[in-house]
C-alpha cells in the first residue's frame, strides 16, 4: 500500500520543525503545500530541511483565498508570486497546486497549468481536535494510492502528535510513504489529466 502525507499552510518556525522531527524519526518523506505570505527569511532553513529530508515543496497560493472569487489575473498572481518566491529562496520549482479550501470552478483548470491536488482530510486543521481522533481518521480510512491531507499551521501540535501515532501504525501494516511526486511515479500514473483534482492516484 502506497500513500503520500501532505501538509498545508506552512511554513513556520514553530510547528513545521516539530513535524519534520517526526518525519525524520521514521525516515518518512512528505509534501508541503506552502502559503506564499508565510514564507519569511526565518523559514528558509526549515524549507531547506524539507528538501534535504526528501520532502517536496508545492504551491498552496499566496494569501489562501477562495479562487472562484478571483479574476484570472488574480489567480495567476497568487500562483506566480508564490512559485517565484520559492524558486528564488531555494532554486526549487513547484509542480503541484492545492486550491485553498478545495474551492474550485471550471475556469481554474484552464487558467492554472499545474496538476491539482486535494487529498483525504480528517479536519485536522481544528487544533482542538484530539490527536488520537486525527490519527484514527487517517489509519481507519487509508487506501492504496491515497494522498492524505493534513496541516502544519503554526500551533497545530495535535496534528504533529497524530502523525507520530499514524506513521508507526501504518508502517506495521506495510504501508510505504512517498512524497506526492514519487507517489505518482510509484503507481505508474501521470498527474497530467484534464479537469482532475487528485485524492487517490489510482482512482481519480
Amino acid at each position: 500500500m502506497r500513500v503520500a502525507l501532505t501538509f498545508d499552510d506552512g511554513p513556520n518556525t514553530v510547528t513545521t520543525p516539530k513535524l519534520l522531527d517526526v518525519l525524520e524519526k521514521y525516515k518518512v518523506p512528505a509534501s508541503f503545500f506552502l502559503v506564499g505570505h508565510n514564507i519569511i527569511e526565518d523559514c528558509f532553513p526549515v524549507m531547506e530541511r524539507q528538501l534535504k529530508d526528501g520532502c517536496t515543496i508545492e504551491c498552496h497560493s499566496w494569501s489562501h483565498p477562495a479562487f472562484p472569487q478571483l479574476s484570472r489575473d488574480e489567480m495567476l498572481k497568487e500562483i506566480n508570486d508564490t512559485n517565484t518566491l520559492i524558486e528564488k529562496a531555494l532554486g526549487w520549482k513547484t509542480e503541484f497546486f492545492r486550491p485553498p479550501y478545495i474551492a474550485l470552478c471550471p475556469e481554474m483548470y484552464d487558467i492554472i497549468q499545474m496538476p491539482f491536488i486535494c487529498g483525504r482530510g480528517v479536519d485536522d486543521w481544528k487544533i482542538e481536535l484530539p490527536a488520537q481522533t486525527k490519527a484514527s481518521g487517517v489509519i481507519d480510512n487509508v487506501e492504496d494510492g491515497q494522498i492524505i491531507l493534513l496541516h502544519d499551521s503554526e500551533g497545530n501540535q495535535t496534528t504533529v502528535d497524530a502523525v507520530d501515532m499514524t506513521i508507526p501504525a501504518l508502517l506495521e501494516r506495510g504501508v510505504e510513504f512517498y512524497n506526492v511526486r514519487n507517489l505518482f511515479k510509484a503507481c505508474g500514473v501521470s498527474p497530467v489529466k484534464k479537469n482532475t483534482i487528485w485524492t487517490n492516484v489510482l482512482k481519480d
